[in-house]
């Protein structure tokens, strides 16, 4: 199933980039990712906690 997945993705950024240039490339790889994090944070795979580092008062 990921292969599959994978090209389509592949496919769907290849004709982004043909059609529309390197700036609807990138906005499509942009939001693709996007859509990548909320997926896995709406599954549980991810936490919010993940993104923020904690700083260290000591030193």
């Amino acid at each position: 199933m990921l292969p599959a997945f994978g090209t389509a993705v592949g496919m769907a950024l290849a004709f982004a980039g043909y059609f529309g240039g390197f700036g609807a490339f990138l906005l499509v790889a942009a939001l693709g990712a996007v859509g990548f994090v909320v997926g896995r944070l709406l599954e549980g795979d991810l936490e919010f906690g993940d993104f923020i580092r904690t700083r260290d008062r000591k030193r």
